[in-house]
């Protein structure tokens, strides 16, 4: 009698634990399908904030429910970025939209006054001005296509060691006739011992970097600029790229991140006066088309430190920008040879 009551009371309880067993799988997979049903919703909808919440908790369903809403978390911020390069290429498309109509309708202006007047030195001169703006709308197309050259993933270039002090003065005696005309003497500071200072380079790109960097000064400052050039033993310079990237919707290094170069890196490091430092962004400064101003009525195409900056990136540097006490100093590192 004992024993058949000990058997019924093990075939009640196995029978309740299966129920239990049951009644819990029944429950998760309704709370799996509520999951699915959520996710669908999201989708339907455009439910870009729901999370999901569970009703019944397991380490599984916790799991799964902290996989997806991490998952949701990087598709949102995915979407958030998508839609700030999207809303920048197209701010971007508007601007360059502006600065290829506005010299060609100056050309074409200036032809028809030539083919109307009867003055032929006023008709030369007319033209002059007509040649002028074609050569404004081809530095634009140039720094176009340097630009998308620069920002192209796969662009590489070949690295050797260049000597900075001959590249630079090469740069500056490039422009030696626009420098003198504002009577403007740069002034240029390297330690003797940094003198043949080399850096690992590309020499073209190098060049490209000294040109636009000595552009950049001669149209935005006030006077003639300052550069030096120092081996430094451990430099911290914010890089240039990837807050830009994320406006321009490129990749890029963190723009806002300090970056400390190995010791032997080369900095190069420009500085010039100008009209008021704090009208300067300097964490836009690398990005395309910024020109420091909304209505863009400065020279140039606003492309020319954006190139610098993918220039350097490319040939494994860093390049930041610092506006204060009315002076913009640039600088850039470079690793050395």
């Amino acid at each position: 009698m004992a024993a058949q009551t000990i058997l019924l009371i093990c075939v009640i309880v196995l029978g309740a634990a299966g129920a239990l067993c049951a009644l819990v799988l029944l429950a998760r997979e309704r709370e799996l399908g509520r999951i699915a049903c959520a996710i669908e919703a999201r989708a339907e909808q455009g439910l870009d904030n729901a999370r999901i919440m569970l009703h019944v908790r397991s380490a599984g369903l916790t799991r799964l429910a902290q996989a997806l809403n991490a998952e949701f978390d990087r598709t949102e911020e995915a979407r958030i970025a998508a839609e700030r390069a999207h809303g920048a290429f197209q701010q971007d498309l508007a601007s360059l939209s502006h600065d290829i109509r506005t010299p060609l309708a100056g050309a074409q202006g200036y032809l028809q006054l030539a083919e109307r007047t009867e003055d032929a030195e006023a008709a030369a001169r007319f033209r002059a001005q007509a040649t002028e703006r074609l050569a404004t709308m081809r530095e634009l197309v140039d720094g176009l296509f340097d630009y998308a050259r620069a920002s192209d993933p796969d662009f590489a270039l070949e690295l050797e060691p260049v000597e900075v002090m001959p590249a630079l003065s090469e740069a500056l005696l490039t422009f030696y006739p626009d420098l003198n005309a504002r009577g403007w003497e740069p002034r240029v500071l390297c330690a003797e011992a940094d003198a043949g200072v080399c850096t690992l380079a590309n020499r073209e790109a190098l060049g490209r970097v000294l040109m636009n960097l000595t552009v950049n000064a001669l149209r935005h400052g006030m006077g003639a600029p300052t550069v030096e050039v120092a081996r430094e033993t451990a430099s911290p310079v914010t890089p240039a790229g990837a807050g830009t990237a994320a406006r321009n919707g490129a990749a890029g290094t963190a723009h806002t991140a300090s970056a400390v170069l190995p010791a032997g890196s080369v900095t190069i490091r420009f500085a010039n006066p100008v009209a008021d430092a704090s009208r300067i962004d300097a964490e836009r400064l690398f990005d395309r088309f910024y020109r420091g101003n909304a209505a863009r009525t400065g020279e140039g195409t606003g492309l020319g430190l954006a190139i610098v900056a993918r220039l350097v990136e490319a040939m494994g540097g860093t390049v930041a920008a610092q506006a204060a006490d009315g002076t913009l100093t640039i600088t850039v590192a470079l690793p050395a040879a």
